[in-house]
């Protein structure tokens, strides 16, 4: 078990890790690939004091780096909920579970609205987890929704296991099999009645028996019930805590502005907090 579980590698995840470990707490960092990280993307950096003219890749190594020096621990993957049990986090995280006494939430802006027909068929034909639901589908007709930057690599796999794959995404789809057709689209439609029966993609009607739905992160609200927000954003007192005991949050996922600056240092309250919140709960 670790003391504190972070969800998200970008500033305000990195920030928040590093001062639990500077308060000698043992520490996970559960992200997806770097590649969804807008700040990755990011060509030059001015604003951010004392990394002038970088760009978002070098200063999200420089992060990086000093979070491995720190003792920090990574794991690639989504989570997908956390269950709060006796005052333990049980983290759902693919098909593996890890527990923390605390939680600090630095998803970054996540998309919250579901897709037509999604709600109502998760469970019943939709996933969010190709690697845990996968073998349900040898055989059959599948759709893979592709929002992530490894969703190719999840298609991929999915082919390999014996599922007929269709990969849908908003553009071209990069290191995705020459064999699994490809569906550009932006908008999509989950059909069927009981269970799935298809995915409408733009003009286009695939029929298949799952549809992974593979976003870069699951909305906070949807990993923790219970979690309040404030419109489309985790809502914080001035300590970075949610309402949820143990809960604290950092970065764009608490609201404007969404700059490297504030993310570091919400991060480095949540992290600072966390610890505060393991010392007193002995």
């Amino acid at each position: 078990m670790y003391d504190v579980a972070v969800i998200g590698g970008g500033p305000a995840g990195l920030s928040a890790a590093i001062q639990v470990r500077a308060r000698g707490k043992s520490v996970l960092v559960v992200s997806g690939d770097d590649r969804d990280n807008p700040l990755y993307k990011t060509e030059r950096i001015d604003n951010y004091l004392g990394f002038y003219d970088i760009t978002g890749a070098a200063m999200m190594e420089q992060f990086r780096a000093h979070a491995l020096r720190m003792g920090v621990e990574r794991k690639e993957g989504r989570v997908l909920n956390i269950m709060p049990m006796n005052d333990t986090f049980y983290l759902s995280i693919g098909s593996d579970m890890e527990q923390a006494r605390a939680v600090v939430l630095a998803t970054g802006v996540v998309r919250s609205a579901k897709y037509p027909g999604e709600g109502e068929h998760l469970g019943a034909g939709v996933s969010y987890c190709a690697t845990c639901d996968g073998m349900l589908y040898r055989g059959k007709e599948v759709a893979v929704v592709g929002l992530a930057a490894d969703a190719p690599a999840e298609a991929n796999w999915l082919k390999e296991i014996g599922c007929k794959v269709t990969y849908v995404g908003p553009k071209e789809p990069n290191g995705l099999r020459p064999d699994i057709p490809a569906v550009k689209a932006g908008k999509v439609e989950v059909l069927g009645g009981q269970k799935v029966e298809g995915l409408r993609a733009g003009s286009a009607t695939i029929p298949c028996e799952g549809v992974f739905i593979l976003r870069p992160s699951m909305a906070p609200a949807e990993l923790l019930p219970g979690l309040e927000l404030e419109g489309n954003y985790i809502k914080v007192d001035r300590n970075m805590a949610t309402n949820l005991p143990g809960v604290f949050a950092a970065g764009d996922c608490t609201g404007l502005p969404l700059q490297v600056s504030k993310a570091v240092g919400e991060g480095q309250v949540a992290g600072h907090r966390a610890a505060e919140y393991l010392d007193h709960s002995k």
